[in-house]
């Protein structure tokens, strides 16, 4: 059985939001000054703040009765907290969810994640606000969800980071984006497994976003450990909790390794494929040469110029982390 939960988020509309707060304020609940928000007050060991976005953040020791007891019945008009599972049975099933973060980045490294769980972390996760990283602009979210996923007791997880001298030579050897990606996905479901022998329930299947049209780019990926598990591909995998989190990892490694590359280089190196990204490789040029191009930059993308690009030779495979 899970333990109580306590945070929660959800949206809210503007007729929501305008009921919960009438509501609250008819039962006496403290309201407060707080940036960002329509308002925000606590009552009963519940900490309630409604954020100009439309989104609802609800903390303390009192979360659950407030949900449960209060917004879903009174505001939402729903019953799911604690029923995820039986209105979508497939979410009790153990699996493992795969994304990725930087495919669509000249800058960076592109980093693949994979992450297990089962039935009852998946009600945690969901009740923690876990989803698609897409879905969340706050670095800092991301990196407090990012600490809540690796903490959780029988929660695992492998992100295979692949910096961009060895994505260089990987692209270059296998001449196709999603056949590396491939690579990457199933390198990280492999290290998963290894690392972690006893999961437990042990995982049935794996779900990975549909980014080939060909299915078997990513099943002829999936090394001896993979294989054995039913894989799932299906477009909009990031609705799935566990692939969310694994979207959550792998942008967090993503992004920490992008700012690393900045400290280390001196110069900013944005995110996407932009005109802005365009110039920022002309900045780097200038101050590094273009043969230092290849230790910051996908060097397949059109907008990474043309002319002489080898980089200097880095180590044989991708970096690993995640040594539990």
């Amino acid at each position: 059985m899970s333990a109580p939960i306590n945070s929660y988020t959800c949206a809210l509309d503007a007729a929501q939001a305008k009921k919960l707060r009438e509501l609250l304020l008819e039962r006496s609940w403290k309201f407060r000054e707080a940036p960002h928000t329509t308002f925000a007050c606590q009552k009963e060991g519940v900490s309630v703040a409604h954020y100009l976005s439309g989104k609802l953040v609800a903390q303390g020791k009192g979360t659950q009765d407030f949900v449960q007891f209060v917004l879903e019945p009174e505001v939402l008009g729903r019953a799911t907290l604690g029923y995820e599972t039986v209105a979508n049975p497939e979410l009790a099933i153990p699996r493992i969810g795969v994304d990725e973060s930087g495919k669509g980045d000249l800058f960076g490294p592109l980093c693949a994640a994979a992450v297990y769980a089962n039935e009852s972390i998946v009600k945690d996760w969901i009740a923690a606000g876990v989803r698609d990283s897409k879905q969340i602009s706050s670095p800092k979210s991301i990196e407090k969800l990012n600490d809540l996923i690796r903490a959780t007791p029988g929660a695992a997880c492998s992100v295979v980071p692949i910096g961009n001298p060895a994505y260089n030579r990987l692209y270059e050897k296998i001449g196709n984006l999603n056949r590396l990606l491939a690579w990457a996905h199933g390198r990280a479901i492999e290290d998963l497994l290894e690392r972690h022998p006893g999961l437990a329930p042990p995982p049935v299947r794996i779900v990975v976003d549909q980014f080939a049209r060909d299915p078997r780019v990513v099943q002829s990926a999936l090394q001896k450990r993979g294989r054995q598990l039913e894989l799932i591909q299906r477009t909009k995998a990031e609705s799935d909790p566990v692939v969310a989190a694994a979207s959550i990892l792998a942008r967090h490694a993503y992004v920490s390794r992008l700012e690393g590359l900045e400290k280390s280089f001196g110069v900013r190196l944005p995110k996407g494929a932009s005109a802005q990204v365009r110039e920022a490789v002309g900045a780097f040029v200038a101050l590094h040469g273009r043969q230092k191009l290849g230790e910051v930059a996908k060097l397949h993308f059109s907008n990474a110029g043309s002319g002489p690009v080898s980089g200097p030779e880095a180590s044989a495979g991708p970096a690993r982390i995640d040594p539990d």
